[in-house]
């Protein structure tokens, strides 16, 4: 049985083959491949089934290039000079540094001042002669803002601000006397702050601040200190570098009325402000000299990270003008306290 099957499967096959090898439809075809195929059919061949062929992956779209905006920089933020700094009128920001020294420590008390009120007491027998009511050791606080009040006053590149700064020293310690304010300086001022965004010596100088200031203690004589000034301050920065230079000019005052009449001679004719930020660290420089008379001042910063934006902060002073009362005193005082905003 076997062997006739296969007898069969053979006639079958050399049929078809033969049927296919005669087929004069497959013989006239020129083309080889579509010959074949026609030979393949004749036979009873099925063409293999071609490959599926996968979908060819979508190519990637081109990556987004974000334009990022730069940052703003220290002096750039707080005087609305950089894009994205802008803020509403009447905005409140921090101007100079609002700090609290809660311990700050002087080589030298000021008793001048007080000395007609020290003799009288004397004099009663209420203090020994030659006392001072004042303790060396006190606290101190800052605050200081600033509001824009007036955007684009001559062009896009001036606006006009106004700014408050207020220095209180606290003779919290001293209970003797019941723990008073020795001395608060009030410094209120109009600033037309002008963008100039021009290259100076590898710096870039940022602003022109124009300002009218008044500075005073609110004292009855003899303690009363005031002045009243003008001032250009040219802001610089580069990098992690500012710099300001203010030179400034006091109004004149009737003899009679004026409080201080040498206060130039010891706070000069102008200031100069510096900091460096060293990654969360800023150090500070404030320097004053009137080259005339030799006086003159200095003052060295140093705020740290301690929690959140609450910062560590370290203040030396010395020479002439710790505070108004103080101006022609020379001393030089240490405190150490909390600061929420630094100069930049």
């Amino acid at each position: 049985m076997k062997l006739a099957a296969l007898a069969l499967l053979a006639a079958a096959t050399a049929s078809a083959a033969a049927t296919a090898v005669a087929n004069p439809a497959c013989t006239a075809i020129d083309d080889d491949a579509a010959r074949l195929r026609c030979y393949d059919a004749a036979a009873g061949r099925k063409p293999a089934a071609k490959p599926a062929t996968a979908a060819p992956t979508p190519a990637a779209p081109p990556p987004l290039i974000a334009h990022a905006t730069p940052a703003a920089s220290g002096v750039g933020s707080r005087w609305e000079l950089d894009t994205g700094t802008k803020a509403p009128l009447f905005t409140f920001r921090p101007h100079r540094q609002n700090y609290l020294l809660p311990l700050t420590h002087t080589d030298s008390v000021n008793k001048a001042p007080y000395q007609s009120t020290l003799d009288a007491l004397a004099g009663a027998g209420l203090v020994p002669p030659g006392s001072a009511p004042i303790d060396p050791t006190e606290a101190a606080f800052q605050l200081s803002f600033k509001a824009k009040m007036w955007e684009g006053l001559v062009s896009d590149r001036a606006d006009l601000w106004v700014g408050y700064t207020q220095r209180s020293f606290w003779q919290v310690y001293n209970g003797d006397v019941s723990a008073p304010f020795r001395d608060t300086n009030y410094e209120p001022e109009a600033i037309l702050a002008l963008r100039t965004d021009v290259d100076v010596f590898g710096l870039k100088w940022r602003n022109l601040n124009l300002g009218l200031v008044h500075q005073s203690n609110g004292r009855s004589e003899p303690l009363s200190r005031s002045w009243n000034r003008v001032y250009a301050e040219f802001g610089f920065e580069r990098g992690p570098f500012t710099l300001a230079i203010r030179p400034w000019y006091r109004f004149k005052e009737d003899a009679a009325d004026d409080d201080n009449p040498d206060i130039t001679k010891y706070l000069g004719h102008g200031d100069l402000v510096a900091t460096y930020k060293a990654g969360r660290h800023q150090f500070g420089l404030l320097a004053r000299q009137n080259f005339s008379s030799g006086y003159g001042a200095a003052q060295l910063d140093w705020s740290f990270p301690l929690y959140g934006a609450l910062r560590g902060y370290a203040q030396v002073f010395t020479g002439y003008g710790y505070n108004l009362l103080d101006y022609n005193h020379r001393q030089t005082v240490g405190g150490i306290g909390v600061l929420l905003t630094d100069r930049f």
